[in-house]
């Protein structure tokens, strides 16, 4: 009897430190999340959610003929007010990308929970402001949103600014996201870049700082319209890689491709 419960024992034990180590196996193999980087000084590592959602502020900005300035300031008080994050809820009625309060005349509900339109009200009451494009970052951003505590919008500013070099085109292949697996679209990619970036024109040859920017808008939005690459003036990012590579002539053509065609 004993015998048996000494060898009833070891087989529990066996069993136990079996699981253990297939858990661990299992835990160590597990997917890297997916992410997106912004190349510059310093790095910034996104979510994708924050950098689809910098990526809309910052061609909201091209759209409207808004100076890179005017990006990077927009993209540090989203960084301040909601770490890039389109919340739904916040300080008493704000919402959104910049926690904009429809009870303070930025819109309705529904409008400043939709990030074009977010980005285009922020961008609408900074042109409104005197010299603003001469003021600090935090001051500019401060004269919009009219917050607590206006010197926080500063400590994004390095950031802020690598991710609008990135998105306005200044910086060339500079975002890149990785460990991506696209899906069928969420949407149609020509409606989208005409809401976002105010063109349909998304291949063919484009100049520079221009091909850039929508390279860039493509490939924070590849995940979200089912891009596996996208390619520009001899670069080419592919979603298996996560990474731009060189791939052929600098001939400043722009091409994409989708993994898949929306469902009808």
């Amino acid at each position: 009897m004993l015998a048996a419960r000494r060898r009833l024992a070891v087989a529990l034990a066996v069993i136990l430190i079996g699981a253990v180590v297939g858990w661990l196996v299992v835990r160590g193999t597990r997917p890297p999340a997916p992410g997106c980087q912004v190349a510059g000084n310093p790095v910034v590592r996104l979510t994708v959610e924050q950098a689809e959602n910098a990526a809309t502020i910052a061609g909201v900005g091209v759209k409207l003929g808004m100076p890179d300035h005017a990006v990077t300031i927009a993209v540090a008080t989203s960084l301040q007010e909601t770490g890039l994050r389109n919340l739904p809820g916040g300080d008493r009625d704000s919402a959104g990308l910049f926690q904009q309060r429809p009870s303070q005349g930025w819109g309705t509900y529904a409008q400043v929970s939709d990030p074009v339109y977010a980005a285009t009200a922020f961008y609408a009451k900074l042109k409104t402001e005197p010299n603003w494009a001469t003021l600090a970052l935090a001051d500019a951003a401060q004269e919009v949103q009219r917050s607590a505590d206006g010197a926080a919008y500063a400590q994004w500013e390095p950031q802020a600014r690598a991710i609008a070099a990135a998105l306005t085109g200044e910086a060339g292949a500079a975002l890149s996201c990785h460990d991506l697996t696209p899906t069928a679209p969420g949407g149609d990619l020509v409606d989208i870049a005409i809401q976002e970036l105010g063109t349909a024109r998304l291949s063919g040859p484009q100049p520079a700082a221009h091909g850039w920017t929508i390279a860039n808008w493509l490939v924070a939005h590849a995940a979200r319209l089912g891009l596996d690459q996208v390619s520009y003036n001899g670069q080419t990012w592919t979603a298996k890689a996560g990474t731009w590579a060189s791939t052929g002539a600098q001939d400043g053509v722009l091409s994409l491709h989708q993994t898949t065609t929306p469902s009808p």
